[in-house]
């Protein structure tokens, strides 16, 4: 089936060209453009895409806006994907918090994007570039627990809280497999109960908890060792 994108960038050269390039997909197919946030929830509303492409500077209402209305008011919500050309940009952070399931760079590579929009349109999130961690952890620098966020993440068993510290570490399933030394399928298995238990959206949700409730600090090495539990670990 083809994965049904809405285009919302002010720039009619980009959408153009947005357009062009994703309509040589077989499995893609742009639905509409906006040129603005108020449009692109409009178009929404009408076309019901299943990926939203959202640039964060635009007139009328931006991105950031944009994509918190978006996902408030749509039901089922699209996914969004947010754009820049700016790789670090304060306002990313808060399009992820307002429910982005991820962003890109717009000068990156035709074959990342087109991965990029059947990843989000399958469920996934878009956390694997290190420009993601690089951004949250510039942005989230003093965690800020909530008596909320301490009992969610209570509810965690030991093995449910490692792999939310590896996913925020941006590690992919097959990663986390490997570091923990089980099967992916019971890696996927952990990451879909710890996300109902938190009542999180998608992944890219879940690496925001986990840095603002200190789970996992700013400026952590990639290859910091965590806190194992002491429960035998399984092979499952």
């Amino acid at each position: 089936m083809s994965v049904r994108v809405l285009v919302a960038d002010d720039q009619a050269l980009v959408r153009s060209g947005f357009r062009k390039l994703l309509e040589a997909e077989s499995h893609i197919e742009v639905v509409a453009e906006a040129a603005d946030g108020l449009e692109a929830i409009e178009k929404a509303r009408l076309h019901r895409p299943d990926v939203v492409l959202m640039d964060i500077r635009m007139p009328r209402l931006d991105g950031l806006q944009a994509t918190a209305r978006l996902l408030a008011l749509t039901a089922p919500p699209p996914r969004v994907i947010v754009l820049t050309t700016y790789d670090l940009d304060e306002y990313i952070f808060d399009a992820l918090k307002a429910g982005a399931s991820g962003f890109l760079l717009k000068d990156s590579p035709p074959e990342e994007l087109i991965s990029a929009i059947h990843v989000v349109a399958a469920g996934e999130a878009l956390l694997a570039p290190a420009i993601t961690r690089r951004l949250i952890e510039a942005f989230v620098s003093v965690p800020r627990v909530s008596r909320e966020a301490e009992r969610q993440l209570g509810s965690l068993t030991p093995r449910e809280a490692e792999v939310l510290h590896l996913v925020a570490r941006g590690l992919s399933n097959a990663e986390i497999a490997a570091e923990l030394h089980l099967g992916e399928a019971t890696v996927k298995s952990h990451i879909g109960n710890l996300l109902m238990k938190l009542d999180l959206r998608d992944r890219v949700q879940a690496v925001v908890l986990a840095y603002e409730s200190g789970l996992v600090t700013p400026g952590s090495a990639p290859d910091q060792k965590i806190q194992r539990s002491s429960r035998p670990a399984s092979r499952e």
